[in-house]
């Protein structure tokens, strides 16, 4: 197993020094030549290198530069006498200089911790911008030499500098850009199972509390036994007893990781917005699960950060999830949420099979349901009671309208509540 991961790895680490060589001297080939009569270019291969350097981060950044550099003079060098008569030597002085442009970046990127700057892009720019600005002085000093040039002129510097701020910046902000996507995404996976466990964790409290319950109904049965003098059972009731402690310390190990998990870090804040925009992505992915044709219609009118996206998505979710399994093939779900007397009001309307004027009063009551499955057993009828159970932790009041076709869900909760 060690050798065959060493292999994976040696063999990702050649493949993304394969890619950086091949994507560089293609984009390189994408050029402008400012000086006339002169061979040097600003192409894209400069900023292709330098991104897939921070992406990749190679072993050996000098490695890569050196090989990189080799093969773009060698493929200039190919396409030269290939394409015009002029001598090999000529060739070669003409394009030689190029190599030193990349040896000398990635001489200068080897040198500083390029993971501490990641985090700082302006910071990075400044040092990008540095390091690619003295790489091309080099390289157009040593051109100038070679073909027996002696003078630079200030516009020819300026312009060096100017490139060099533009691409290095571009190249940040683009790396910048995608590692926050990335970073979003995995914030984004993280709150979905995060709400999904707070749900879980309600459920696990109220257990605990039964069991703390069991416990001292076993250890009074215990006592009482003992008293009577009824030996035998009072050791069984007392071996009961400890054994549903050990479930309940077993419960408490459990419920603290789990809380652990949902607990919102210090920081990460969602919009009103972005929890609903999450909601309605997992829930139309939810629909085509099911294989049904569900369209949501959403509308807001007021949206601020909140600490509570957690409990947030845990109870919206529960609610769309439901309205979505109401619906038989075809329907509609419209969530409108808004501000009225210092409350937030959530309001999700379905055009689902709606729940009867008799079903109403019990169907927050853990073990309601109208859910089987394909051997007639009831689902556990978990959800709804969990979504009360939230609403009332953050102070709060759900109401059931039904309709002629579906059922509409009211919710409000105090704004001080929510509003960060």
């Amino acid at each position: 197993m060690f050798f065959k991961r060493h292999h994976q790895l040696a063999s990702n680490k050649w493949s993304a020094l394969i890619i950086t060589i091949l994507v560089t001297v293609i984009a390189s080939e994408f050029k402008v030549i400012p000086f006339n009569g002169e061979d040097f270019r600003f192409g894209l291969g400069s900023a292709a290198f330098f991104f897939l350097l921070l992406i990749f981060q190679p072993a050996s950044i000098i490695f890569t530069g050196f090989l990189t550099g080799v093969a773009v003079v060698v493929v200039r060098i190919g396409e030269d006498m290939l394409f015009t008569s002029n001598p090999f030597w000529w060739v070669l002085e003409n394009h030689l200089p190029a190599f030193l442009f990349y040896f000398l970046f990635a001489v200068g990127l080897s040198v500083i911790p390029l993971d501490r700057f990641k985090t700082a892009p302006l910071l990075l720019g400044a040092i990008a911008t540095a390091l690619e600005f003295t790489a091309n002085s080099m390289e157009y000093f040593v051109r100038y030499l070679l073909l027996n040039h002696v003078s630079f002129e200030f516009r020819e510097w300026v312009l060096l500098a100017l490139v060099a701020i533009f691409r290095s910046y571009f190249v940040v902000g683009l790396y910048s850009s995608i590692t926050i996507m990335e970073h979003n995404k995995r914030m984004r996976e993280m709150l979905k199972v995060g709400s999904n466990l707070y749900a879980e964790t309600l459920y696990l409290q109220k257990s605990m509390n039964h069991i703390e319950q069991i416990t001292a109904s076993s250890y009074d049965l215990y006592r009482q036994l003992k008293k009577h003098e009824y030996h035998s059972l009072s050791v069984q009731a007392l071996h009961i007893a400890q054994e549903i402690h050990e479930v309940k310390k077993d419960s408490q190990r459990i419920l603290a990781g789990m809380e652990k998990i949902t607990k919102t870090k210090r920081g990460e804040y969602y919009f009103l917005s972005e929890v609903l925009e999450l909601v309605i992505h997992a829930n139309e992915k939810y629909s085509e699960l099911l294989k049904k044709q569900v369209t949501i219609h959403s509308a807001i009118s007021i949206d601020f950060e909140t600490e509570k996206q957690v409990p947030l998505l845990a109870l919206l979710n529960n609610v769309v999830a439901n309205a979505v399994e109401a619906i038989f093939i075809n329907g509609e779900i419209n969530i409108n949420v808004y501000e009225e007397s210092q409350n937030i009001w959530f309001v999700i309307r379905d055009t689902g099979e709606g729940i009867s004027l008799e079903d109403q009063a019990i169907v927050f009551e853990p073990g309601y349901t109208t859910k089987f499955n394909d051997q007639g057993v009831a689902a556990t009828g978990i959800g709804l009671s969990h979504t009360q159970e939230i609403v009332h932790i953050l102070e709060g009041n759900i109401l059931i309208e039904s309709l002629e076709t579906g059922v509409v869900f009211n919710i409000n909760i105090p704004t001080k509540n929510l509003r960060r």
